[in-house]
Protein backbone atom coordinates (compact mmCIF):
# COMPACT_ATOMS: atom_id res chain seq x y z
CA UNK A 1 0.00 0.00 0.00
CA UNK A 2 2.58 2.24 1.27
CA UNK A 3 4.47 2.07 -2.50
CA UNK A 4 1.31 2.75 -4.20
CA UNK A 5 1.06 5.78 -2.49
CA UNK A 6 4.03 6.80 -3.34
CA UNK A 7 3.73 6.30 -7.10
CA UNK A 8 0.73 7.99 -7.49
CA UNK A 9 2.33 10.84 -5.55
CA UNK A 10 5.24 10.87 -7.68
CA UNK A 11 3.01 10.55 -10.96
CA UNK A 12 0.93 13.55 -9.86
CA UNK A 13 4.10 15.44 -8.77
CA UNK A 14 6.09 15.26 -12.32
CA UNK A 15 2.84 16.20 -13.80
CA UNK A 16 2.23 19.64 -11.55
CA UNK A 17 6.11 20.26 -10.47
CA UNK A 18 4.72 22.36 -7.28
CA UNK A 19 4.20 21.21 -3.35
CA UNK A 20 0.64 21.17 -2.52
CA UNK A 21 0.10 23.12 0.96
CA UNK A 22 -3.45 22.56 1.92
CA UNK A 23 -5.56 19.34 0.99
CA UNK A 24 -9.60 20.01 0.31
CA UNK A 25 -12.33 17.06 0.46
CA UNK A 26 -15.36 18.40 -1.06
CA UNK A 27 -18.21 16.35 0.57
CA UNK A 28 -22.03 15.90 -1.32
CA UNK A 29 -23.44 19.63 -2.96
CA UNK A 30 -20.51 21.10 -2.36
CA UNK A 31 -18.15 20.52 -5.18
CA UNK A 32 -19.09 23.61 -6.59
CA UNK A 33 -16.33 25.22 -3.91
CA UNK A 34 -13.90 24.10 -6.92
CA UNK A 35 -15.09 26.86 -9.11
CA UNK A 36 -13.63 29.25 -6.82
CA UNK A 37 -9.80 27.60 -7.61
CA UNK A 38 -7.61 29.35 -9.55
CA UNK A 39 -6.85 25.48 -11.42
CA UNK A 40 -3.50 24.64 -12.68
CA UNK A 41 -3.91 21.15 -13.47
CA UNK A 42 -7.28 18.80 -13.40
CA UNK A 43 -7.36 15.06 -13.45
CA UNK A 44 -10.07 12.91 -14.05
CA UNK A 45 -9.77 9.96 -11.10
CA UNK A 46 -9.38 7.27 -13.54
CA UNK A 47 -6.49 9.22 -14.90
CA UNK A 48 -4.61 8.20 -11.77
CA UNK A 49 -2.82 5.21 -10.96
CA UNK A 50 -3.88 3.35 -8.19
CA UNK A 51 -6.71 6.15 -7.59
CA UNK A 52 -10.66 4.84 -6.87
CA UNK A 53 -13.62 6.15 -8.84
CA UNK A 54 -16.44 7.84 -6.67
CA UNK A 55 -19.55 6.28 -7.64
CA UNK A 56 -21.65 8.79 -5.91
CA UNK A 57 -24.14 11.62 -7.41
CA UNK A 58 -22.97 14.45 -6.58
CA UNK A 59 -19.48 14.21 -6.14
CA UNK A 60 -17.56 14.84 -10.01
CA UNK A 61 -15.04 12.46 -9.30
CA UNK A 62 -11.86 15.47 -10.26
CA UNK A 63 -8.28 15.84 -8.08
CA UNK A 64 -7.62 20.06 -8.50
CA UNK A 65 -4.26 21.65 -8.25
CA UNK A 66 -4.17 25.39 -8.13
CA UNK A 67 -4.43 28.41 -5.92
CA UNK A 68 -7.18 29.35 -3.45
CA UNK A 69 -6.12 32.17 -0.72
CA UNK A 70 -2.82 32.49 -1.91
CA UNK A 71 -1.50 28.88 -1.54
CA UNK A 72 -1.42 25.89 -3.45
CA UNK A 73 -4.04 23.97 -2.70
CA UNK A 74 -5.15 20.06 -3.66
CA UNK A 75 -8.46 19.51 -3.81
CA UNK A 76 -11.23 15.77 -4.08
CA UNK A 77 -14.07 17.08 -6.05
CA UNK A 78 -15.73 14.09 -5.19
CA UNK A 79 -14.73 11.74 -2.02
CA UNK A 80 -15.04 8.26 -1.32
CA UNK A 81 -16.98 6.43 1.03
CA UNK A 82 -17.40 2.93 2.96
CA UNK A 83 -20.54 2.12 1.86
CA UNK A 84 -19.32 2.06 -1.92
CA UNK A 85 -17.73 -0.51 -1.16
CA UNK A 86 -14.68 0.34 -0.96
CA UNK A 87 -12.16 -0.35 2.07
CA UNK A 88 -10.91 1.93 4.43
CA UNK A 89 -7.17 1.86 2.94
CA UNK A 90 -9.07 2.31 -0.44
CA UNK A 91 -11.56 5.33 1.19
CA UNK A 92 -8.43 7.53 3.13
CA UNK A 93 -5.88 6.57 0.04
CA UNK A 94 -6.52 9.73 -1.38
CA UNK A 95 -5.51 11.79 1.86
CA UNK A 96 -2.05 9.70 2.25
CA UNK A 97 -1.41 10.80 -1.31
CA UNK A 98 -1.81 14.39 -0.36
CA UNK A 99 0.64 13.87 2.67
CA UNK A 100 3.76 13.10 0.18
CA UNK A 101 2.05 16.15 -1.90
CA UNK A 102 3.23 17.86 1.02
CA UNK A 103 0.02 19.90 2.60
CA UNK A 104 0.41 20.43 5.90
CA UNK A 105 -3.53 21.09 6.68
CA UNK A 106 -6.45 19.32 5.66
CA UNK A 107 -9.92 21.07 5.29
CA UNK A 108 -12.75 18.65 5.11
CA UNK A 109 -16.67 19.31 4.50
CA UNK A 110 -19.66 17.36 4.41
CA UNK A 111 -23.77 17.19 4.14
CA UNK A 112 -25.18 16.10 7.53
CA UNK A 113 -28.37 15.52 9.61
CA UNK A 114 -28.63 17.69 12.08
CA UNK A 115 -29.44 15.88 15.69
CA UNK A 116 -29.08 19.00 18.09
CA UNK A 117 -32.25 20.50 18.33
CA UNK A 118 -31.29 23.51 18.11
CA UNK A 119 -29.75 23.49 14.53
CA UNK A 120 -31.73 24.34 11.47
CA UNK A 121 -31.32 23.46 8.07
CA UNK A 122 -29.12 25.51 5.64
CA UNK A 123 -26.28 25.53 8.98
CA UNK A 124 -22.89 25.28 9.10
CA UNK A 125 -21.15 23.64 11.95
CA UNK A 126 -17.52 24.07 12.40
CA UNK A 127 -17.02 20.52 13.49
CA UNK A 128 -14.75 20.53 16.75
CA UNK A 129 -15.00 16.04 17.41
CA UNK A 130 -16.25 13.24 15.73
CA UNK A 131 -17.35 10.24 17.09
CA UNK A 132 -16.59 6.48 14.92
CA UNK A 133 -19.80 4.50 14.19
CA UNK A 134 -18.72 3.26 11.05
CA UNK A 135 -17.37 -0.28 13.06
CA UNK A 136 -14.24 -0.05 11.18
CA UNK A 137 -10.72 2.54 11.16
CA UNK A 138 -8.43 2.79 8.40
CA UNK A 139 -5.37 1.73 11.51
CA UNK A 140 -6.43 -1.49 11.19
CA UNK A 141 -4.01 -3.83 10.14
CA UNK A 142 -0.07 -3.45 10.08
CA UNK A 143 0.96 -0.05 10.80
CA UNK A 144 3.02 1.95 8.18
CA UNK A 145 5.67 3.41 10.73
CA UNK A 146 6.57 5.55 7.91
CA UNK A 147 3.55 7.45 8.10
CA UNK A 148 2.63 7.56 12.00
CA UNK A 149 2.30 6.16 15.13
CA UNK A 150 0.97 2.45 15.65
CA UNK A 151 -1.15 4.44 18.49
CA UNK A 152 -2.24 8.22 17.55
CA UNK A 153 -3.58 10.54 19.22
CA UNK A 154 -6.47 11.90 18.94
CA UNK A 155 -7.20 14.44 21.83
CA UNK A 156 -7.54 17.19 19.19
CA UNK A 157 -8.43 15.61 16.00
CA UNK A 158 -10.21 19.08 14.70
CA UNK A 159 -7.06 21.95 15.31
CA UNK A 160 -8.41 24.53 17.83
CA UNK A 161 -6.38 27.25 16.07
CA UNK A 162 -8.05 26.64 12.97
CA UNK A 163 -11.68 26.57 14.68
CA UNK A 164 -10.84 29.70 16.59
CA UNK A 165 -9.96 31.34 13.20
CA UNK A 166 -13.25 30.02 11.10
CA UNK A 167 -15.10 31.72 14.02
CA UNK A 168 -13.61 34.97 14.14
CA UNK A 169 -13.94 35.20 9.93
CA UNK A 170 -17.66 34.01 9.88
CA UNK A 171 -18.14 37.26 12.49
CA UNK A 172 -16.52 39.23 10.10
CA UNK A 173 -18.29 38.23 7.51
CA UNK A 174 -21.63 38.40 9.19
CA UNK A 175 -22.14 34.25 8.37
CA UNK A 176 -23.46 32.44 11.35
CA UNK A 177 -21.96 29.31 12.35
CA UNK A 178 -22.52 26.55 15.03
CA UNK A 179 -19.82 24.19 16.85
CA UNK A 180 -20.08 20.58 17.50
CA UNK A 181 -19.79 17.05 17.33
CA UNK A 182 -20.04 14.35 14.50
CA UNK A 183 -20.80 11.09 13.71
CA UNK A 184 -19.96 8.97 11.10
CA UNK A 185 -21.41 6.06 10.39
CA UNK A 186 -21.27 3.64 7.58
CA UNK A 187 -24.95 4.22 5.70
CA UNK A 188 -25.81 3.97 2.52
CA UNK A 189 -29.49 4.06 4.42
CA UNK A 190 -30.53 7.25 6.09
CA UNK A 191 -30.86 6.99 10.00
CA UNK A 192 -33.93 5.70 11.71
CA UNK A 193 -35.58 7.79 14.50
CA UNK A 194 -34.14 5.48 16.96
CA UNK A 195 -30.53 5.76 15.51
CA UNK A 196 -30.90 9.58 15.05
CA UNK A 197 -32.27 9.25 18.99
CA UNK A 198 -29.10 7.12 19.57
CA UNK A 199 -26.52 9.45 17.94
CA UNK A 200 -27.98 12.59 19.96
CA UNK A 201 -27.84 10.83 23.28
CA UNK A 202 -23.91 9.38 23.19
CA UNK A 203 -23.15 13.24 22.37
CA UNK A 204 -23.27 14.07 18.93
CA UNK A 205 -25.07 17.37 17.09
CA UNK A 206 -24.28 15.45 13.49
CA UNK A 207 -24.55 12.34 12.05
CA UNK A 208 -23.19 11.62 8.35
CA UNK A 209 -21.40 8.87 6.28
CA UNK A 210 -17.92 10.36 5.57
CA UNK A 211 -15.11 12.39 7.39
CA UNK A 212 -14.22 10.81 10.08
CA UNK A 213 -12.14 7.84 8.11
CA UNK A 214 -10.19 10.76 6.27
CA UNK A 215 -9.38 12.71 9.10
CA UNK A 216 -8.32 9.76 11.21
CA UNK A 217 -5.76 8.95 8.56
CA UNK A 218 -4.64 12.78 8.48
CA UNK A 219 -4.10 12.59 12.34
CA UNK A 220 -2.02 9.74 12.10
CA UNK A 221 0.20 11.54 9.62
CA UNK A 222 0.29 14.68 11.80
CA UNK A 223 -1.57 16.81 9.85
CA UNK A 224 -3.81 19.51 11.11
CA UNK A 225 -8.04 19.28 10.42
CA UNK A 226 -10.84 21.26 9.67
CA UNK A 227 -14.33 20.55 9.43
CA UNK A 228 -17.49 21.54 8.24
CA UNK A 229 -21.09 20.06 8.14
CA UNK A 230 -23.48 21.66 6.49
CA UNK A 231 -26.97 20.73 7.76
CA UNK A 232 -29.19 19.54 4.87
CA UNK A 233 -31.65 17.76 7.15
CA UNK A 234 -33.05 17.26 10.46
CA UNK A 235 -33.26 13.90 12.94
CA UNK A 236 -34.40 15.56 15.65
CA UNK A 237 -38.28 13.91 16.71
CA UNK A 238 -41.18 15.91 15.44
CA UNK A 239 -39.02 17.36 12.43
CA UNK A 240 -37.98 14.15 10.76
CA UNK A 241 -39.47 13.58 7.23
CA UNK A 242 -38.75 11.46 4.22
CA UNK A 243 -35.27 12.66 2.76
CA UNK A 244 -33.80 12.01 -0.48
CA UNK A 245 -30.21 12.52 -1.82
CA UNK A 246 -31.52 15.40 -4.29
CA UNK A 247 -32.40 17.49 -1.46
CA UNK A 248 -29.57 17.11 0.59
CA UNK A 249 -27.91 18.08 -2.75
CA UNK A 250 -29.34 21.12 -3.14
CA UNK A 251 -29.29 22.62 0.39
CA UNK A 252 -25.64 22.30 0.67
CA UNK A 253 -25.62 24.04 -2.72
CA UNK A 254 -27.33 27.25 -1.40
CA UNK A 255 -24.62 27.22 1.51
CA UNK A 256 -22.02 26.54 -0.41
CA UNK A 257 -21.21 30.27 -1.06
CA UNK A 258 -20.98 30.97 2.54
CA UNK A 259 -18.57 27.91 2.84
CA UNK A 260 -16.22 29.10 0.13
CA UNK A 261 -16.09 32.52 1.92
CA UNK A 262 -14.56 31.25 5.01
CA UNK A 263 -12.55 28.54 3.50
CA UNK A 264 -10.87 31.03 1.34
CA UNK A 265 -10.07 33.08 4.29
CA UNK A 266 -8.97 30.52 6.75
CA UNK A 267 -6.50 29.15 3.90
CA UNK A 268 -5.27 32.80 3.51
CA UNK A 269 -4.60 33.02 7.16
CA UNK A 270 -2.60 30.12 7.27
Amino acid sequence: MLNQIKETAEFIKNKINKTCEVGIILGTGLGELANDIETTHSFAYEEIPNFPVSTVEGHSGKLIIGSLGGKTVVALQGRFHYYEGYSMNEVVFPVRVMKFLGIETLIVSNASGGVNPDYEIGEIMIIDDHINLFGDNPLIGKNMDELGPRFPDMSEPYDKNLIAKAHEIAKNENIKVVQGSYAGLSGPTLETPAEYQYVRNIGADTVGMSTVPEVIAARHMGIPCFGFSIITDLGVPGKIIEMTHEIVQEVARKVTPKVTKITKELIASL
